[in-house]
Order: C-alpha cells, then structure tokens, then sequence
C-alpha cells in the first residue's frame, strides 16, 4: 500500500453504479463486500476497491482522515 493508492481513494470518484460520484473512500462497507464477493473490476479502479475494503474489513479507515483532511474534505463515513 503506497500513500498514493491511499490519496486517490480520497480523490476519485466511483465512476458508476449505486453510488456514482461518491469518492471511494466514502462508499459503504457493504457496498465493498459485494465486489469482494461478485469480483472486482478489472484495471486501477478495481485495485482500489480492493484496498478500500481491505481497509474498510479491517478498520482502518481511519488513516484516511489526515488525508482527507489535508485536501479540505470530511469524511461522510459514520464511521471516523
């Protein structure tokens, strides 16, 4: 996991589905355990929905909070 990986889960949007416009790193758990289950997408988006739920499964997200925090944004997580 390289802070860059962590930085565009902040930054980029998911680009489709129920949750389109959402940054990544505000997209529910259960939103992230279906792609666990179902399969992620191929190419870079899939390898960060992969990290997020890995972060998400295993309560880190919280280390995005500085990050966050350092582009002016707030979490819409209930969960930091």
């Amino acid at each position: 996991m390289d802070s860059q990986a962590l930085e565009k889960l902040v930054l980029m949007k998911m680009p489709y589905g129920k949750h389109a416009g959402r940054a990544l790193a505000d997209l529910p758990g259960n939103y992230l355990a279906w792609f666990a289950r179902e399969g992620f997408p191929k190419g870079e988006i899939g390898e960060l929905l992969e990290l997020m739920h890995t972060l998400d499964h295993n309560g880190l997200r919280g280390l995005l909070a500085p990050i966050q925090r350092a582009h002016g944004l707030q979490a819409k997580s209930k969960l930091l």
